[in-house]
């Protein structure tokens, strides 16, 4: 009998560990697939910035360059103002995703604690915003910005963008703050803290975090922008990085193909901040979307 009860009991775990490792490999293998998917045109892209005009469109395509060049990035730099691209750029996103989460986070907390009539249907718009297209807006922006002399300015560009990622920042604190326990301030209050005070020592150190990680999400999110640059900076003086991937690629001095060597380089150029900024602070940037402001 004890032979017999046993056997069942062995088939039922040597099931599951069936069942386990083809589980675990079906989801290593969707995870290879995600990865390769994700990484292959990224791949591509590095390996072309460093291959020789000539190599690139051989066939069959080489995975692996025969030769290393630098040519491609000296070039670039011949083409385009790329010193003076780099600097718009990293100046146009810092202070944009700085100005946003500024006004956000007053927003948010304005929201998620002052309690008037209306507040519901403000938040509400804030919400429905982030689902109206750019290009929706543009026409009447333009106007705007031309009337008000705007247009070819770093801080008009800043505004704008901020404007644009002000609902989404608005969105995301207001959860985060609301998650914040009153009691808190209101003890602030009684020992004679006044609202900058509260908000100061008692809310941003508890949000840190989050303010943290939308300021690093902003700044990819204006780093990556085109439409605006391209509409609204015409000059050296204003123009991004993204502005001088289109001017490489309808440069009417490369003829009818598209210079992929610089291109490449370019994109290369764009993408390693980013990745590296990824890299760096991706415990934070988890941590702030996940966590919210409760420790």
């Amino acid at each position: 009998m004890a032979k017999t009860s046993s056997l069942p009991k062995r088939y039922s775990t040597n099931q599951y560990r069936l069942e386990r490792y083809f589980n675990s490999f079906l989801t290593y293998l969707g995870v290879a697939l995600f990865l390769f998917v994700i990484l292959l045109p990224f791949y591509w892209i590095l390996i072309s910035s460093f291959t020789p005009k000539y190599q690139m469109f051989s066939i069959p395509p080489r995975w692996f360059p025969s030769e290393i060049t630098f040519e491609n990035y000296v070039n670039l730099v011949d083409n385009i103002p790329f010193y003076r691209y780099y600097l718009n750029s990293l100046i146009f996103s810092l202070f944009s995703s700085l100005i946003s989460v500024l006004l956000a986070f007053l927003a948010a907390y304005a929201l998620a604690r002052v309690h008037f009539r209306g507040s519901n249907i403000i938040f509400l718009i804030f919400v429905v915003s982030i689902a109206i297209p750019q290009i929706g807006t543009l026409v009447p922006l333009f106007e705007m910005y031309k009337t008000l002399h705007l247009i070819n300015s770093r801080f008009g560009m800043m505004l704008l963008m901020s404007s644009l990622i002000l609902p989404f920042t608005v969105w995301t604190m207001v959860s985060f703050i609301q998650q914040l326990p009153e009691e808190m301030e209101e003890a602030a209050r009684i020992d004679g803290a006044n609202l900058v005070q509260v908000l100061w020592q008692i809310v941003v150190p508890v949000v840190k975090p989050a303010i943290a990680t939308m300021v690093i999400i902003n700044f990819i999110i204006s780093w990556n922008e085109l439409l605006y640059p391209l509409v609204f900076a015409t000059s050296t003086a204003t123009k991004t990085l993204s502005v001088g991937l289109v001017e490489l690629a309808v440069d009417p001095a490369m003829g009818s193909g598209r210079p992929w060597d610089l291109m490449s380089a370019l994109s290369v150029s764009m993408i390693i901040p980013v990745l590296l900024l990824v890299l760096f602070f991706q415990r934070l940037i988890v941590s702030g979307l996940t966590k919210g402001a409760i420790k």
